[in-house]
């Protein structure tokens, strides 16, 4: 089954077009190497920014969290991203409908 990674953070800019730009780039980036990312939404809850991404399997996450770190547009997402406010959680699809 899939899993759904969904990350909270505030963002350092309120410039919500710098925001969807950055993440915009990091998905493009990420699915050129790692074809399992099916999904990639961006939203807003109040004063956070979510994202929401959905995931073949755990290891397409698996290995997208080690090639993360290597990417110029996971450091440029990043800077966006307020120090300490970052939360990830992953759920396991167990159904679809």
């Amino acid at each position: 089954m899939s899993l759904i990674a969904i990350t909270r953070f505030e963002a350092t800019t309120d410039d919500a077009s710098d925001i969807r730009g950055k993440h915009n780039a990091l998905v493009d980036a990420v699915r050129a190497a790692i074809p399992g990312l099916t999904e990639a939404r961006l939203g807003r809850l109040q004063n956070q920014w979510v994202g929401v991404w959905r995931w073949e399997s755990a290891d397409d996450l698996k290995a997208a969290r080690e090639l993360a770190p290597t990417l110029a547009e996971t450091k440029a997402a990043f800077a966006l991203v307020r120090e300490g406010t970052a939360a990830v959680d992953e759920i396991d699809v167990t159904d679809e409908r």
